[in-house]
């Protein structure tokens, strides 16, 4: 039996989601979580398989939790299913070692496949975005610089990213001015759309 955490902050597709995985004779759904900070707890407490996980969630986006249970060498693997299919999404997604990554307009019996096909230790690409892995830039900000941005780009002010991250403003400004400098933008609204374009924050 194949043990399944699925994590979708749209309700309405969590449901749809687990209601045709569960169809499946060899896959169990053990947990659903609504944001990404639960789907970490429940990959942490119960260990499954697979994490089905969209991208953009409150809390920890899918690839910060892909990127966590890497770093804290959890045996879960990840697969993302989403709405999109940008390079730069798919290329984090590939360095933090997500095992598939899938559109949500996938056939329900080809996710299921590719749940198979990654629980047995291969990989799962939707083919019409597997050329775009090859081709996407790499994200030149780092961790710290890309948390600063997300926040900034939600519309946070110095001062409120710099209480959430425990940093000081002046420092906050660092990060912001480092970040618009290397992504040639000319303002922190514009290195955030860039930022958000490429699939980078």
């Amino acid at each position: 039996m194949i043990r399944l955490v699925i994590a979708e902050d749209q309700a309405l597709v969590l449901g749809a989601l687990a209601t045709v995985l569960a169809l499946e004779d060899d896959i169990e759904i053990v947990a659903r979580a609504e944001d990404g900070t639960s789907a970490l707890e429940y990959v942490r407490q119960l260990k499954p398989d697979i994490l089905l996980s969209d991208i953009e969630m409150p809390g920890l986006s899918g690839l910060d939790v892909a990127e966590a249970i890497t770093g804290e060498r959890l045996k879960t693997r990840v697969l993302i299913v989403t709405t999109f299919g940008r390079a730069g999404y798919l290329r984090r997604a590939m360095d933090a070692g997500v095992r598939g990554y899938l559109l949500k307009d996938t056939p329900s019996d080809a996710l299921a496949a590719a749940v198979r096909k990654i629980a047995a230790g291969g990989r799962a690409i939707a083919p019409e975005l597997a050329e775009l892995a090859w081709d996407a830039p790499a994200n030149p900000l780092t961790e710290r610089e890309r948390d600063v941005l997300r926040l900034a780009d939600e519309g946070r002010s110095n001062k409120e990213i710099a209480r959430q991250l425990d940093l000081s403003p002046g420092t906050v400004r660092n990060y912001l001015s480092e970040a618009s400098s290397k992504l040639h933008a000319s303002s922190r609204i514009e290195a955030g759309r860039i930022a958000r374009d490429h699939g980078w924050l």
